[in-house]
């Protein structure tokens, strides 16, 4: 069991941030984007090493829910369909503190593989 839990995760208005208070008392807005981009799930990850997807199109994607899974976890739904990410608090909060660095990586790899966050239209 970790010893750090969100004591607040607050959806902004525009369904685009997951603002997460943690009982240490970091906070951390965490971009929808950024959340669905790096969801946790299989469909992201991959089911073993170098299956890992590289999402496009994902820039307006808004947050459509936030669900308890346990005592441990989130599952957070995507309004794009996207909702089988459990997000555990150990990873919200990796999220919160690298991730700049994480999203900057996968920037790069949509640039890499001619990609772009923009939906197509």
């Amino acid at each position: 069991m970790t010893d750090i839990w969100p004591t607040e995760l607050r959806v902004s208005k525009d369904r685009r941030v997951l603002n997460v208070t943690f009982n240490d008392g970091r906070a951390f807005p965490l971009p929808a984007e950024m959340m669905r981009v790096l969801s946790p799930s299989a469909e992201v990850q991959g089911h073993g090493p170098g299956q890992k997807v590289t999402v496009p199109g994902k820039r307006n994607v808004a947050i459509g829910s936030v669900t308890p899974a346990g005592n441990y976890a989130v599952r957070i739904g995507f309004d794009d369909g996207h909702n089988s990410g459990i997000f555990t608090w150990r990873y919200l909060r990796e999220l919160g503190e690298d991730g700049e660095r994480l999203f900057a990586d996968y920037e790069r790899e949509l640039a890499q593989k001619g990609l772009s966050r923009d939906p197509r239209r």
